[in-house]
């Protein structure tokens, strides 16, 4: 897949917003997957996920994990469909984490898979807190499905290519931060992002 550094350093950043008392669902998909690298084995937290693959890793890391039931997609190894998207109505996140193929301050969150985008829009209805993981490639694209309107999820990305979107939800910039960890006045660049909830 393209941009694979990108992609790590939103995966690191977004596992650790994830704390012991959570209960989060891990959407399929390739950075959803590098957040369970990053993931303390100890952690409490437990999982709901789609992602066949995203299952496997979790239990193989001795964490909490379910998988929702429904129809299997050979391509991705997600499960999908009405089946699932009912499945998800039983419960209630605390946080949830997905990609998406485009974002734009208009169509907000979009996916060219309508069965993809329904599952999404539901987990993002049934969230407390939702994050979408994107690097910048993926702003000012559209896709055919909107599974959510941008104020309705925090964005991670690696570097935010339209300051357009800040007037509309909270943008984290992991690159940003990196760099402010090397410059004096550190703190004052970390209280630019949004807060760790720990």
């Amino acid at each position: 897949t393209k941009n694979i550094s990108e992609k790590e350093r939103i995966a690191k950043y977004a596992a650790g917003l994830i704390d012991d008392s959570d209960f989060v669902f891990l959407a399929a998909g390739t950075t959803t997957e590098k957040m369970i690298d990053y993931l303390d084995s100890k952690l409490k937290a437990s999982f709901v996920t789609n992602g066949i693959v995203h299952a496997k890793k979790l239990i193989s890391k001795g964490l909490r994990a379910y998988i929702i039931g429904g129809q299997l997609k050979l391509s991705t190894e997600a499960v999908i469909g009405a089946v699932a998207v009912n499945n998800l109505k039983q419960y209630n996140f605390t946080k949830s984490f997905m990609g998406a193929n485009g974002i734009t301050v208009s169509q907000g969150f979009t996916t060219p898979d309508t069965e993809e985008g329904l599952l999404k829009a539901e987990a993002v209805n049934r969230s407390y807190m939702s994050y979408v993981l994107a690097d910048h490639s993926k702003f000012n694209r559209v896709f055919s499905v909107t599974f959510a309107p941008v104020e309705k999820a925090c964005i991670i990305t690696d570097n935010l290519p339209n300051p357009e979107f800040r007037k509309h939800t909270v943008v984290k910039e992991v690159e940003a931060d990196l760099y402010c960890y090397l410059q004096p006045g550190a703190r004052l660049c970390r209280a630019n992002g949004f807060p760790h909830t720990g």
